[in-house]
């Protein structure tokens, strides 16, 4: 210890003789410090859009915009806020108003005397219900009949319209088949109604140009038949040879026939002349007789083609008028299941309202 205060003792004296010789003898050299320009001291990192009028303009039109929305978004989260306090208020309202009931109720019956008799309650809990369920299935009916209705109803429409527009050409259809198949009959028909006028227009024309009634002792219309008729030849040969017949006898003076064979001046009768006049006039017999059997033919096809046509066309009515029935008929059928289902639920509607009236008189009257 002894030799550590020596050492501290000798090192505080070389510390005296410093403090006393900087006293002593001040130093006299004089540092300048110089003064630098740095960055810090200019402008650089100064904002340049301070004084910017249309910078201050767009900030401004930025702080308005969300303001003004943050205002709305306010006013929308108060109006909701109104509404869910005034549901939860009702809510709350309702709670209370049925515990308040309840309790009511509680201390009515418990004051009630208990010697009530079982049928002083009206006893409608299984009618009502049984009412109930006959309702809802009447009701839950007319809801799917009441829509079903009215597309039925439109179906039924748009089916008769279709039956409308595709009638006529159903009829068209079944004529055009109609005729193909009786084309064979049609033809035979005006042929036959032809010969038969053709055969008839030669009788009455060689009748009423050559005054004559029968031929060879036959009547006409078994002479000129529907194989003959329109035979030129064949018909002056029948008429020259009744001419030859019957006009070289006195009596036939004054015969139509005869004077085909009589010229001018001569008192006789000459065969030689009288067979070119027959000929023509025969001729123009047998040309008016096939525009006759044309003009029957013609008549005959026509009828027979609107016989067919008045025939089809019966028959399409009647396919198409069985059609329309049955859809008219389903409709109505379904529109009076509808209506009487709507009736019943009326009824049990009326029924139930009135219990239910009943019912609150009842407890009106407990409640008194």
């Amino acid at each position: 210890m002894k030799v550590l205060y020596i050492n501290i003792l000798y090192f505080s004296l070389p510390l005296n003789i410093l403090v006393n010789s900087a006293q002593k003898n001040p130093s006299i050299i004089i540092h300048h410090t110089q003064t630098n320009r740095s960055l810090c001291e200019c402008d650089l990192y100064m904002p340049n859009y301070d004084n910017d009028p249309q910078m201050k303009r767009v900030i401004q039109q930025f702080e308005d915009r969300t303001t003004q929305r943050f205002h709305e978004y306010d006013e929308r989260m108060k109006e909701k806020r109104m509404q869910c306090k005034d549901k939860c208020d009702k809510e709350i309202q309702q709670i209370i108003l049925k515990d308040k009931l309840e309790k009511e109720l509680t201390e009515k019956f418990s004051t009630l005397q208990t010697d009530i008799q079982s049928d002083a309650i009206p006893t409608c809990i299984c009618e009502k219900s049984m009412a109930d369920k006959v309702e809802k299935g009447c009701l839950r009916c007319g809801y799917g009949l009441g829509t079903v209705a009215p597309n039925v109803g439109l179906l039924g429409g748009i089916g008769i319209h279709a039956l409308n527009v595709l009638k006529p050409k159903a009829i068209a259809d079944a004529i055009a088949v109609a005729l193909q198949a009786n084309n064979a009959n049609i033809t035979a028909a005006g042929l036959k109604a032809g010969n038969a006028a053709g055969v008839a227009e030669v009788v009455k024309l060689v009748e009423s140009t050559f005054d004559v009634q029968n031929i060879a002792g036959q009547a006409l219309e078994l002479v000129f038949t529907t194989k003959n008729y329109t035979n030129s030849p064949t018909i002056t040969q029948y008429i020259f040879t009744e001419f030859s017949n019957t006009c070289f006898t006195p009596e036939s003076e004054h015969k139509l026939l005869c004077f085909y064979g009589s010229s001018s001046g001569a008192s006789k009768v000459n065969p030689g002349l009288a067979y070119r006049p027959i000929n023509a006039q025969v001729t123009s017999i047998v040309k008016q007789a096939e525009g006759a059997a044309d003009v029957a033919a013609q008549a005959a096809r026509e009828s027979a083609t609107n016989a067919i046509k008045a025939q089809e066309t019966r028959v399409i009515n009647t396919i198409f008028m069985s059609k329309q029935t049955a859809i008219t008929a389903s409709i109505i059928a379904i529109v009076v299941i509808v209506l009487i289902m709507m009736i019943i639920y009326w009824i049990l509607r009326y029924r139930r309202k009135k219990k239910m009236k009943k019912k609150l008189q009842y407890i009106k009257l407990l409640e008194e």
